[in-house]
């Protein structure tokens, strides 16, 4: 919290506004958001340089899987003289793709201290670092001849992706100006869709995914991280970072006149006030202990890790993962399945392009509720038309275009909104640690759809999708009675709505 000394000095320096003059520049504000050259490219360069790596990391590894088990088996028999039989070659290759989802889970955890110490810009450079690490070892691991390599690099760029997720959707919120913040949140789903489709493009046949190239495959990603890192010294701090945690008013003026360009001292004025205000607020909560034992961030917290747990457990995942094998049922060769699928993760990717358009102009409550409630209704019919497929001969049909329904409509809001919704929520102090945790949530449920459903789909069948279904009936629920509105509002707003638990009356 700010000195008494510097809070004088603030309210000297930066008089506040009135009540009436607030409100008239937050109105006009509102109607003119305004994009300044240095907002757009910190924007992009960390939207294609952290996000869509993320993805990339995520979508690369599918393709090209076969081959790689095939030198995984082959570098152990040369290194150890031992041949893994098909169920221990089965359970490294889980390692391989499950460690990057350990990663990611510890490095959510880690976002929040990282953040508030090193600060929002300094993750995004420790993201780099720690993405060129894992290129590296991808690079060489064939050449060395090691799966410790492949394995270690895995984890490292989970560590990175962890990371991302944690943070960057934190960080372009509080660059934005309060009519962009909606639009910038939303940057980090778009980029991380964007890469998995990159990295699956990147990772077929035709491209990276051969017998000799899949590591070229699994390193490519790196030509964005120098193209987006290169002009890092340009990237302003969090103006809110450096004024309510750090309490350095001067450079947070700095930065804001970096970000906000010229003739906008009225702009300015205004998000020092909210600032101002919020750093004198009677108690910050911002260590993790303190957070998850104060009573008015208890329900907030609940939104957030369930909007992420939720948004994986809705099983985008899993359908991406066995929609070849739907695709093969309609009647396609596997090639062309394989095809479809990417066409699927197009659609994916194309819809989400939207996201920025929607969170400036829709409420988050309607565009939620939407996409959850149907998106309930196409995996309730996926489960039901996969059960019947085979004595229906339209179901395989039907089946695809479910699927493409649901991968539409997820991206109105299901997708999207829980990457966000922690920076809407919470105030400046907390809110690292409230985006961790939702990190966190969602690279657990991730690990634990990754692990479980082959299992569940063997013992349940069609009827494995139906704890999809439940699980986004009771986030639309969730949302209906306890998620209050937060377009168009500062977190100091919203916090009050939800500041009593499940007795909270949002509105």
């Amino acid at each position: 919290m700010a000195s008494k000394s510097h809070q004088a000095e603030a309210q000297q320096l930066y008089p506040q506004p009135t009540r009436v003059e607030l409100l008239a520049v937050q109105t006009e504000s509102n109607q003119k958001p305004k994009w300044t050259n240095l907002l757009l490219l910190v924007s992009l360069a960390t939207t294609f340089g952290g996000a869509v790596s993320t993805g990339y990391c995520i979508g690369v590894i599918n393709a090209p899987s076969k081959l790689m088990k095939v030198w995984c088996n082959q570098t152990l028999h040369d290194t150890y003289g031992s041949n893994l039989s098909e169920s221990g070659l089965d359970l490294l290759w889980s390692c391989v793709v499950s460690v990057f989802l350990v990663g990611g889970a510890i490095g959510s955890l880690g976002g929040a201290g990282a953040a508030n110490k090193f600060g929002r810009k300094a993750c995004f450079l420790i993201c780099g670092a720690l993405f060129t690490i894992g290129a590296v070892l991808f690079f060489f691991c064939r050449a060395a001849g090691s799966v410790e390599m492949l394995i270690i690099g895995r984890f490292i760029v989970g560590l990175a992706s962890g990371l991302v997720t944690a943070t960057l959707p934190m960080y372009l919120s509080e660059v934005a100006p309060q009519a962009l913040r909606g639009t910038l949140g939303v940057f980090c789903a778009v980029g991380v869709t964007g890469g998995v489709v990159v990295g699956q493009v990147c990772s077929l046949g035709d491209a990276f995914g051969t017998e000799d190239l899949w590591h070229y495959a699994l390193t490519a990603y790196m030509g964005l991280i120098l193209i987006c890192y290169l002009p890092s010294y340009l990237y302003p701090e969090s103006p809110k970072f450096l004024y309510i945690v750090k309490g350095n008013h001067a450079a947070a003026r700095r930065e804001l006149q970096r970000l906000r360009g010229e003739n906008s001292e009225d702009l300015i004025a205004q998000e020092i006030a909210e600032m101002e205000a919020e750093a004198n607020a009677k108690v910050q909560t911002s260590s993790f202990c303190d957070v998850l034992r104060d009573p008015r961030l208890t329900l907030p917290l609940i939104i957030v890790c369930c909007f992420h747990g939720g948004q994986q457990l809705s099983g985008i995942n899993a359908i991406f993962y066995y929609s070849v094998s739907i695709f093969e049922k309609a009647g396609l060769s596997t090639e062309n399945a394989q095809w479809a699928n990417l066409g699927a993760g197009c659609l994916n990717l194309l819809i989400s392009l939207l996201g920025p358009w929607l969170m400036a102009y829709c409420k988050r409550r309607t565009l939620m509720m939407f996409s959850c409630a149907l998106c309930s209704v196409f995996l309730f019919t996926i489960a039901f038309v996969l059960y019947y497929i085979d004595f229906v001969s339209w179901f395989a049909i039907a089946c695809i275009f479910c699927i493409m329904g649901y991968i539409f409509f997820y991206q109105f809001g299901l997708g999207p909104i829980p990457y966000f919704i922690g920076a809407e929520l919470f105030e400046v102090a907390p809110r690292s640690v409230a985006m961790s945790m939702g990190s966190l949530s969602s690279w657990t449920c991730n690990f634990i759809i990754g692990i479980s459903f082959p299992s569940l789909q063997n013992a349940w069948g069609a009827f494995v999708f139906l704890p999809f279904s439940i699980t986004c009936v009771l986030l639309c629920l969730l949302t209906k009675f306890y998620l209050p509105e937060t377009h168009g509002r500062d977190p100091s707003e919203v916090a009050p709505l939800v500041s009593k638990g499940f007795r909270s009356k949002v509105k």
